[in-house]
């Protein structure tokens, strides 16, 4: 059976995800040590500890992913559209960036889906520490499984 301290301290490892705004790595941090120190006390505690550490490291490695696909595409844009032979000091400065590049269209196309990555995981830390609040069991999608 479960008490309510076990339900508050599975919300607050979801919850302490959040800390990321605050402290660097804070995502990873709140989580690793409220787990930590709680695992054995409770399987619920230990389920939900693991479930929202593989969510961040899930997160982390699509982040890095979508990063390396991502960057590339502006990189590439910004030197090939520079004209660099074409200046003549300061008082003649020209740049020449030209049209926008289909390469263009999909790297901002990638940091919109980024963005909405975004969202969706503040939402299903929400859901995940509402469901750990009720005594549910919860297991964010998209996540692989590094703790077992």
């Amino acid at each position: 059976m479960l008490d309510n301290h076990q339900k508050n301290i599975a919300t607050f490892i979801h919850l302490s995800t959040f800390s990321r705004f605050i402290i660097p790595f804070g995502n990873f941090i709140g989580p690793i040590i409220l787990w930590a120190a709680n695992k054995e006390k409770s399987e619920f505690i230990d389920a939900h500890g693991k479930q929202a550490i593989n969510f961040q490291v899930s997160i982390l490695l699509y982040a890095i992913i979508l990063g390396a696909i991502t960057v590339p595409f502006f990189i590439f844009k910004m030197f090939s559209g520079l004209d660099f032979i074409d200046f003549h000091g300061f008082h003649d400065f020209h740049i020449n960036i030209g049209k926008p590049s289909p390469l263009l269209y999909i790297g901002g196309g990638l940091g919109v889906l980024a963005i909405i990555g975004f969202i969706i995981e503040l939402v299903l830390i929400v859901i995940a520490s509402l469901k750990a609040r009720d005594g549910a069991y919860y297991k964010y999608p998209l996540t692989i499984n590094f703790l077992k």
